[in-house]
């Protein structure tokens, strides 16, 4: 039983005993730093138990935990906030106990709960752009937390392979590609099918500005447009199979799929299952079929079908187009039904951007409507866009971040920044090489995922790879200044790595290893809360406090200068568990941390 769960239980008995009132549920937090002591309760909830007031309730409860908790050292009252003192006997026994292992990933209960995380969803017609960028690192980063977390974890990807939009790059490279192919254009697959729907983007506005010169509405214009009709029976002739489409449909998928590969593996993000669209949406047709038979969906005079909202507060959703072809929201039924057969999930977390809240209250709502009572596990994990200093990034005209290139800028970026420090003086090119690639990559995530997913963050490169501050370059140096020390100490006199704490008195302790040590005592907690509000910015904050912590304890403590041995390494076994820490904190936002720098 660790503290926090000996402070809630005897407090509950402290309310009992001392005032007569039954409470299951009791909690702490963490003691304001202006204030002395480790954690804090806020009475107020209990003054129609004690009809005290807030300051001599708080007294009570803290005297009566003194007096039957030994691991509490002393305790003060700031009005309604009792603050408790943890004896530095507990810290230093915690940590003589502390056996990290070298990740979180504990054997999962075969019972545990199973936890699928879609993330990425890409559509075949474009390569990743900054966007997905975010949506990848979220969705992996969430995946192994959960993980961590003793959740059993299936990373899933859907790709949006079919639809209007893929048909455009298609028809584009029809019309205008002369048989160009990635090897011949010397081109990623993804880059090379992006350019021609941007290309089809461009031709298109042409045909409508045209049309709205011979006085067609631009609603109009925008339906009747040669471009558009094209389409539209391109799209009809995949649904029915026709083969000279699915044929071209094939190749450039093909394209696409290698480009992404690439991507996804600098990225350093992995998925367990894929799921296509093409392969779902057949189903989500069927599902329509069950829901227009049980009365839950209606056809229009048009013959699309549709469902009614509004008594819900919501709007009329169109489920199928008059002329039978699919919509989003039809594969994304077919999807979940499909997953729920194949996986039994307990929850489904879409990791999609908040652009999309207002589709999955739709998506959710119908499957609730259709009695699936899986569906209460189905989560959305909206976040924010990523914004640009300059705005929003457009597909269609083309002025997103490609995934692709703003990697390669930061590891340039990243080999830049360490030459120019001078941190990279005694390392062969092949390994500054691989540096500079961990640290480029490293600050990217840690820079998006440091921001809490529901917020809209704006990304700046070159803030990311600062070497101060709340960045990973900060935290990988001070992880690399920890092995550095270790392997120093270990040259010396390797008899220390063996040696227990037994004669380290808890009287030595400083108040900064105390703090340290309360640090490591969190970690389980804090994993818990980032998995409960799939946040990885809880992970990565924390990771930057516990390093900001070492770093100020190792400017201020001699550690390898120390004259007494049981201090000195007892200060290195400290340090050593804080370095496994970070590392292990850090491969939850999928950031490798660099041996040497």
């Amino acid at each position: 039983m660790n503290i926090e769960q000996k402070l809630t239980e005897k407090t509950i008995d402290a309310l009992k005993t001392l005032y007569g009132g039954e409470v299951n549920t009791v909690s702490f937090e963490k003691t304001n730093p202006d204030f002395a002591g480790d954690y804090t309760l806020v009475v107020f909830n209990f003054l129609k138990l004690s009809k005290k007031k807030p300051e001599d309730t708080a007294r009570e409860i803290g005297e009566y935990l003194k007096s039957n908790l030994s691991e509490i050292a002393d305790f003060n009252v700031v009005k309604g906030f009792l603050n408790l003192v943890i004896s530095d006997v507990y810290w230093l026994d915690y940590f003589n106990s502390l056996q990290r292992k070298e990740n979180f990933n504990q054997p999962i209960p075969a019972n545990a709960p199973v936890v699928m995380v879609e993330y990425s969803s890409p559509n075949t017609n474009k390569p990743l752009h900054l966007g997905h960028v975010r949506n990848n690192l979220l969705g992996y980063s969430v995946a192994e937390i959960l993980k961590a977390a003793g959740n059993k974890v299936i990373k899933t990807n859907l790709v949006n392979d079919r639809g209007i939009h893929i048909c455009k790059s298609m028809l584009a490279w029809q019309k205008w590609g002369n048989g160009e192919t990635p090897e011949s254009a010397n081109m990623k697959g993804d880059h090379l099918v992006g350019k021609y729907y941007v290309l089809f983007d461009k031709h298109y506005k042409a045909e409508v500005a045209h049309l709205i010169t011979k006085n067609y509405s631009e609603e109009d214009a925008e339906k009747k447009a040669p471009l558009m009709l094209e389409i539209k029976e391109m799209l009809l002739k995949w649904e029915q199979g026709d083969k000279a489409v699915r044929a071209l449909w094939e190749m450039m998928n093909g394209w696409v799929y290698k480009g992404f590969e690439k991507t996804y593996a600098i990225m350093g993000v992995n998925f367990d299952s894929t799921y296509y669209e093409s392969n779902t949406y057949v189903l989500g047709k069927e599902i329509i079929d069950d829901g227009l038979a049980k009365g839950v969906f209606k056809t229009r005079a048009d013959k699309s079908v549709f469902i009614d909202l509004t008594p819900d507060g919501l709007d009329e959703k169109t489920l199928l187009r008059g002329d039978g072809t699919s919509v989003y929201i039809t594969q994304d039924l077919g999807t979940a039904l499909k997953r729920q057969q194949e996986v039994n999930f307990d929850k489904l977390i879409y990791t999609v951007g908040n652009e999309q809240d207002y589709h999955f209250k739709v998506l959710f709502l119908i499957l609730n409507k259709l009695g699936y009572i899986w569906s209460k596990g189905l989560h959305h994990l909206s976040y924010g866009m990523v914004e640009l200093p300059e705005g929003k990034m457009k597909s269609r005209e083309g002025t997103v971040v490609d995934a692709d290139d703003l990697m390669d800028e930061m590891i340039a970026t990243a080999a830049a920044t360490t030459e120019e420090l001078g941190k990279v003086n005694d390392l062969t090119e092949t390994e500054k090489s691989e540096l500079h690639k961990i640290i480029g990559l490293g600050a990217l995530k840690y820079f998006i995922l440091k921001v809490d997913p529901k917020k809209k963050m704006l990304f700046n490169p070159a803030e990311s790879i600062d070497f101060n501050g709340n960045t990973a370059p900060f935290i990988m140096f001070n992880y690399v200044r920890i092995r550095s020390m270790i392997a120093k100490a270990t040259s010396a006199d390797a008899t220390w790595q063996n040696t227990a704490n037994t004669n380290f008195a808890a009287s030595c302790l400083l108040p900064k290893e105390k703090e340290l040590i309360s640090k490591l005592h969190s970690v389980d907690a804090i994993i818990q809360q980032a998995a409960a509000e799939f946040s990885p910015a809880l992970i990565a904050n924390f990771t930057y406090d516990l390093a900001k912590e070492y770093s100020q304890y190792y400017h201020d403590t001699p550690i390898l200068k120390e004259e007494h041995n049981e201090i000195k390494f007892f200060r290195l076994h400290l340090s050593k568990s804080v370095g496994l820490v970070i590392k292990e904190l850090m491969n939850l936002l999928g950031i490798i941390v660099p041996d040497k720098m």
